[in-house]
């Protein structure tokens, strides 16, 4: 098979890995390597922005989509009928060098099904890495995607070479990953994290190597089994603080071809896994907690407005507060104003009392804000009974040329 056909495979099936991204990565360019690669180019020739600016593109694979495992909800399972392929080591190294040269790519993210052994298949997208990295001085952005239940000594080399590395927890439910997954193991997956962990740790201290500078992430499929939010969140809770995660990334389930039973018949909600996104924002930078951020009694986000919104609505008790006089944790719970904008507004009131109009400069979500907050020249009305229909985004019909 040729190396074009190879990729036309191999590269849809890495679509549904929805864990790619290069924030957090440390700065690299070909003077300081001596080689070619770089994670910081400019405008022009990429094609996604990072959480802190940079845009980049990574060259999105997985070494082989043969699989000795039959997880239910992957189009790459050991029983479904699709079209498979495998590249070699030296392929994975050229095509990366060859997309770089050519400006369409500023790294590499590589994923795998597993053959033969988890260790073999961990082995040869190391051995990718390695050669990135020693072979060509490839300084560009690598992110490798670890078979949970390689080595340590796997693990470590992977750490060594790659700028992230991730272990996919799949679902967030123990008792429905051993159903709909039933060669994978929830600790066997919470083993390898906790060994990137400890790697991760280790190179904190003077003089140790670099390990996975970037962090480790994973990812969840939300809708594919009966996990609420409220299950999903706490189990990103736990994660975050047991093994230091960088990011939970949230994929909204689809059905897949000649799928089994267990499975839903409809695609999850597209909206559901990004009010999802926004509420693992609200856990990781505003301080709120898992159980807290779901307020519905079916455990469920409400899809129509944010679930910042969502959640001062619920607790009406704890507004207005005063933009002059509350502290940082108080106007972190404020809908409509950002972690940006809140200390922007810290540092603003030590010289002046601040006004609506203030608040309005600092901010784009002053709307939001207004029935929550209490400025030197607001002050909003009793209790609306409608705010909800006010703050909430009226329908709108999409335009193919906006």
């Amino acid at each position: 098979m040729q190396v074009r056909e190879k990729l036309r495979i191999l590269a849809d099936a890495a679509k549904y890995d929805a864990s790619c991204a290069s924030s957090g990565g440390p700065k690299r360019d070909s003077l300081g390597t001596g080689g070619i690669g770089s994670t910081d180019k400019g405008m022009g020739i990429c094609h996604a922005y990072t959480p802190d600016g940079r845009c980049v593109s990574l060259l999105k694979i997985l070494l082989t989509n043969q699989c000795l495992y039959d997880c239910a909800y992957c189009i790459n399972r050991r029983s479904s009928n699709v079209p498979r392929a495998k590249f070699t080591v030296e392929e994975v190294v050229q095509l990366t060098l060859d997309f770089y040269k050519r400006n369409y790519i500023e790294g590499l993210f590589l994923s795998s099904g597993i053959v033969k052994s988890h260790d073999e298949t961990m082995e040869e997208m190391t051995r990718v890495a390695r050669s990135l990295r020693d072979g060509h001085k490839f300084g560009g952005y690598i992110h490798l995607k670890l078979i949970a239940g390689a080595s340590p000594e796997l693990i470590a080399a992977a750490g060594a070479y790659a700028d992230r590395v991730s272990v996919n927890v799949e679902l967030p439910r123990e008792d429905t990953l051993a159903q709909l997954a039933p060669e994978k193991r929830s600790d066997i997956i919470r083993g390898s994290m906790a060994r990137v962990r400890l790697g991760i740790d280790e190179a904190s201290e003077k003089n140790a190597p670099a390990f996975a500078p970037a962090g480790q992430s994973t990812q969840m499929i939300v809708g594919a089994d009966g996990a609420d939010d409220r299950d999903i969140l706490a189990a990103s809770a736990q994660l975050y603080s047991g093994y230091r995660l960088r990011r939970v990334y949230y994929s909204a389930f689809s059905p897949i071809p000649d799928s089994t039973a267990r499975l839903p018949l409809h695609p999850a909600p597209l909206m559901r896994e990004h009010r999802l996104y926004q509420a693992d924002w609200m856990m990781r930078f505003y301080g709120f907690e898992a159980r807290e951020i779901v307020t519905g009694a079916d455990g469920l986000l409400d899809l129509a407005i944010d679930p910042k919104l969502a959640w001062a609505l619920a607790h009406r008790d704890a507004f207005p507060v005063d933009v002059n006089t509350a502290d940082r944790e108080l106007l972190l719970r404020v809908p409509g104003l950002g972690v940006k904008s809140i200390d922007q507004i810290i540092m603003a009131r030590r010289y002046r009392t601040l006004g609506l109009d203030d608040v309005a400069r600092l901010t784009r979500g002053v709307e939001k804000c207004r029935p929550f907050l209490i400025a030197r020249d607001w002050r909003p009305l009793a209790d609306d009974e409608n705010l909800r229909a006010k703050l909430a985004p009226e329908p709108a019909q999409m335009d193919l040329f906006v």
